[in-house]
């Protein structure tokens, strides 16, 4: 299956993330957009609405235009966009706040478009629970969300990265990895983690549907360009939500608009349809504004940046994990105030919701 595993693998190339400058002056009104996008199945839709002119007639309705650019590389997409080659791009949350944000680039979670809800896992060979984990070697991508699974696993039966050994591994040689006898247990994501988990022997410990809502899919936008442009964030939302419509249905309309997306990312219909079935996807726009009211969010939040905080990965500098500051839709704040880098906006998710833009 043709996908592009780097998706979640950010951890080669973050130091040289983190030292793009973000851009200095402040950003004009303008008409021409660009945002960028990578294969994986909560992104999808972005291909099959610019392929199908629903992108540009978002933008012809507001007079602007938006290039819809796919970058093959996950993590050089966000360093492009952070270095301001983009407007807007597709990223995961944790993503969002250690590389555009920790790196000094205001960005704004425009479109909160799915969580990962059983697409990432922990598998082992042999019997045994979380707790037999201790003393093992766990073969995953080091500083992605497959790390940060496995922390969180971890914590759930008291258990810390100091009593377990991390082996980094591409995520190219997981499933290899897996069926030889050194290795003990893998953590990775789909379309690997339904492979690894086939394997005779295999047993599936723990997945991303133990912390649904943590592992988010999101289209994130610079914010001083969404201040100076607010109808390039209309017309992105409107796009959008209008192709959420479209793929949800199972009439011949909404299985053609899954099939181009399958064929897109290198599988069918059938393939496309069980990696959703593992992915929560918010359809409407009022599910994903009250995704985003959510305290969920926040807490969520907060357990990402204290992660990447203490493996050093949240912002050169950074003495606490206050260093970073987000905000909420519901008013909250996590860390330095003065030093806002990420923001959860659902005003245009709202306004899609009550048919106003």
């Amino acid at each position: 299956m043709l996908r592009h595993f780097m998706r979640k693998s950010f951890w080669a190339l973050l130091l040289a993330a983190l030292t793009l400058t973000a851009q200095p002056a402040l950003a004009a009104k303008k008409d021409s957009f660009r945002i960028a996008w990578s294969i994986y199945v909560g992104w999808m839709p972005w291909a099959y609405a610019a392929e199908k002119g629903i992108v540009d007639k978002w933008a012809d309705k507001y007079g602007i235009s938006i290039e819809v650019v796919q970058i093959n590389d996950y993590i050089e997409s966000i360093n492009q966009y952070t270095a301001g080659a983009f407007d807007g791009c597709v990223m995961t949350n944790m993503d969002a706040l250690s590389i555009p944000a920790g790196g000094g680039l205001d960005s704004t979670a425009l479109i909160i478009g799915d969580f990962s809800n059983g697409n990432d896992g922990l598998v082992v060979k042999g019997d045994g629970d979380l707790t037999a984990l201790k003393g093992k070697k766990i073969n995953l991508v080091e500083l992605s969300v497959s790390h940060y699974l496995l922390a969180r696993a971890l914590d759930s039966v008291d258990l810390s990265e100091r009593e377990i050994t991390v082996v980094n591994t591409s995520d190219a040689d997981m499933v290899a990895a897996f069926k030889t006898d050194e290795v003990e247990a893998v953590v990775t994501w789909n379309p690997l983690l339904s492979e690894v988990a086939a394997e005779p022997g295999a047993k599936l410990l723990y997945t991303s549907a133990d912390i649904p809502g943590e592992i988010i899919d999101m289209m994130v936008v610079n914010t001083e360009v969404l201040e100076a442009n607010p109808d390039f964030g209309r017309a992105l939302v409107g796009a959008w939500y209008e192709t959420m419509s479209l793929m949800a249905k199972d009439d011949a309309a909404g299985k053609e608009a899954r099939s181009f997306m399958g064929e897109k990312s290198g599988t069918d219909l059938a393939g496309y349809d069980a990696q959703l079935a593992t992915t929560r996807m918010f359809y409407t726009p009022a599910e994903a504004a009250a995704f985003a009211h959510s305290d969920d969010l926040v807490k969520t939040m907060d357990a990402v940046r204290r992660f990447l905080f203490d493996h050093g990965i949240l912002g050169e500098g950074a003495a606490s994990p206050d260093h970073v500051g987000m905000t909420f839709p519901t008013g909250k704040t996590l860390g330095d105030t003065a030093n806002v880098k990420l923001r959860f906006d659902a005003d245009f998710m709202t306004k899609a919701a009550e048919g106003g833009l």
